[in-house]
């Protein structure tokens, strides 16, 4: 196996002395394209292929912890978003979803086409050992047949007691089409294993700048959960002793079988064959196991705490709350084409058998859905309008009577000009199952939960003259559910409506120093039970060029920053966050520092994140910590160095 382009600038085999008789030797110089690839991707529901994103000014395209997301703890550690995103996804949902930004998912399944063997490895390093490990591979086993194979790693002690992770992701799929180009299959497979530390928060803000200099060591700071006794920040030690658990295992398998002609092309004496289709014949079959776990198995100090936010009274020597439940789906679909040669317009139509098992403690739940679905796609030849139609509805189940519609429609501008998308979406879903469902863990939920119902208006405009995407979103959501507590589900039946604009924009300071800034500003109604920062914004100022032949730079500043607001508290026993209106989180802007670089093959991310944490009350030190929820601070002073190598063999 060789790096996808040599870094050696005298490469290559020896060869011969020249005919005219002369003694010295002489160098083949390396030919770089030789070492290069071409690697293509599309999803499972498009038939457009995609490349890969080589830019290195954002560090956030290589982690899963996005910017807008804020995060209780360390990285691993739950997680929600600072910017509206209501749950949409209509049928059976679980709830837990604190963890879901460190998954991988079956739509998210990157099919690949390549003309030689391609790996990826990435390894990141941080402050109190935090590690992430990458590993992506993918190549063609035939013409007709790629496979790809992708592993990743996150773990990470964390800064204060009990805030250990560790995440191992796995996910295989593959696609195949045959020789007559009528049958087509793919088949993903998924595994995740989420482990993550709970602490309660800490017991006393003023613990993080104090007089005691025990506490400049954050793993001494009281937590209202796991005594730091029994805790530890011991790289191999994995073993979960008070937190939560999910696990997640699904396997995916689709086949095609086309209808149509048979077609072929010559060029320079070559005659290529092809198919083109009519009628497509589709079949999927999904099954999946979902686990969640909460695991506390040193509770002996936080008496008070159980009692206080979950009426546990009587703790037992291990405290354990766990849900499990399987799906079996199984979806039949026809598919029609318009025009054979534009694969990228069709009609779908089809039907889908969902079987659902929930087992909870005592409980045991089965139940079933049929969902009836149906789209339309046309992507023009001319590349300048793309529309997409969808829509789901569940006709028989449980679930009856829950649906999804969505309009798409994007222009393009012209080349110089850019392109407009404007949609609307609008679902009518089942709240999460813990909220409405009796289960092992300590809800209160409620039974009588009425159906929600969220409409969202979008538009997206891409101006290419001066870089810039301005974003709007108009949402009308009733039915809101929502915890109002560490255990009460309640729902607002009103409707409200939430707006969002958003502003993301490359200016030019002065040659090759650039101001990359991403604005939002959002608004809800006063009496809605929705508290998010009105304000939100990131900025990148720096340098990004070439200043050698083979290296490529992006080195500056980055500041992000959001307004002040009462911040959902979290639940650590119930994984969910909750609506409270007692603590406003009013933060300083996060600064960081980084130094992004690319040398052929080779990536590089250096950075220095939170100075602003910076104090000299009771001597200097990295001390003044955010907060992301009430009694959860951010970590301090945090050094992160990653390292991206590409190969092709």
């Amino acid at each position: 196996m060789r790096r996808m382009q040599n870094m050696g600038g005298a490469g290559g085999g020896m060869r011969p002395a020249s005919s005219g008789g002369s003694d010295s030797l002489s160098f083949e110089k390396r030919n770089f394209a030789a070492d290069s690839v071409n690697v293509q991707f599309k999803y499972l529901d498009t038939a457009k292929y995609l490349t890969f994103d080589s830019s290195i000014s954002d560090f956030y395209r290589r982690v899963p912890l996005k910017p807008w997301l804020a995060n209780i703890g360390y990285n691993g550690n739950a997680t929600r978003s600072m910017l509206f995103n209501p749950m949409r996804g209509i049928g059976w949902d679980g709830g837990f979803h604190v963890l879901d930004p460190f998954a991988f998912n079956i739509h998210e399944s990157r099919f690949m086409n390549t003309t030689k063997a391609f790996t990826e490895l990435g390894y990141l390093v941080g402050s109190k050992a935090e590690q992430q490990i990458s590993v992506l591979h993918t190549q063609n086993i035939s013409p007709d047949w790629n496979a790809v194979a992708q592993y990743r790693l996150i773990t990470a002690p964390g800064t204060f007691n009990s805030q250990n992770s560790s995440h191992n992701n796995i996910r295989i799929n593959s696609d195949y089409t045959s020789k007559n180009r009528r049958y087509h299959a793919y088949l993903i497979i998924v595994s995740n294993s989420l482990q993550s530390a709970e602490n309660g928060g800490i017991k006393d803000t003023s613990f993080l700048v104090n007089e005691n200099p025990a506490y400049n060591d954050r793993f001494n700071i009281p937590t209202n959960l796991a005594p730091s006794i029994y805790s530890s920040r011991n790289f191999f030690k994995v073993n979960l002793l008070t937190g939560n658990k999910y696990t997640n295992r699904s396997i995916l398998y689709r086949h095609q079988f086309d209808f149509g002609k048979k077609d072929s092309t010559v060029s320079d004496s070559t005659v290529i064959r092809y198919y083109l289709p009519r009628l497509r014949l589709e079949h999927t079959i999904e099954s999946s196991i979902n686990s969640y776990q909460y695991l506390d198995v040193q509770p002996s100090g936080a008496e008070a705490f159980y009692n206080i936010n979950y009426g546990i009274s009587q703790l037992p020597d291990t405290v354990q709350f766990s849900m499990k439940n399987t799906l079996l789906k199984n979806d039949f679909s026809f598919i029609q084409f318009p025009d054979a040669k534009n694969l990228l317009q069709f009609f779908k139509a089809g039907m889908g058998l969902l079987q659902y098992r929930n087992s909870s403690g005592i409980h045991n739940d089965p139940f079933t859905n049929i969902l009836l679905h149906g789209e339309y796609r046309n992507l023009t030849r001319n590349k300048k309008w793309d529309m997409l139609l969808y829509g789901e509805f569940i006709a028989v189940g449980r679930d009856i009577g829950n649906y999804a519609i969505k309009a798409h429609l994007q222009r393009s501008l012209g080349a110089n000009v850019g392109n407009l998308q404007v949609g609307f979406e609008n679902a009518n879903r089942t709240p999460s199952y813990i909220y409405k469902n009796p289960t092992a863990f300590p809800l209160k939920y409620k039974s009588s939960l009425a159906d929600e119902n969220i409409s969202n208006l979008f538009g997206v405009l891409y101006l290419k003259k001066i870089n810039a995407y301005l974003q709007f979103n108009y949402f009308l959501v009733s039915n809101y559910t929502y915890l109002k507590s560490f255990t009460d589900v309640e729902q607002y039946n009103a409707v409200f409506q939430f707006l969002r604009a958003g502003l993301t924009k490359e200016i030019k300071l002065y040659r090759n120093f650039k101001w990359t800034t991403e604005v939002f500003a959002q608004s809800a109604p006063v009496n809605a039970p929705i508290h998010l920062p009105s304000f939100y914004t990131r900025n990148r100022i720096g340098y990004e060029g070439k200043p050698f032949r083979n290296l490529i730079l992006a080195t500056g500043i980055e500041v992000r920053y959001h307004s002040a607001y009462y911040a959902d508290g979290y639940s650590p026993v119930n994984g969910q966050f909750f609506y409270q209106s007692s603590e406003r989180i009013n933060n300083r802007p996060d600064i960081h520092i980084y130094n992004n670089f690319r040398i052929r093959s080779f990536t590089g991310f250096v950075r220095l994140e939170n100075l602003n944490t910076a104090t000299r009350d009771y001597g200097f030190g990295f001390k003044q910590n955010n907060f992301a929820a009430p009694f959860y601070p951010t970590p301090g002073l945090v050094f992160r160095l990653g390292v991206f190598w590409n190969f092709v063999n």
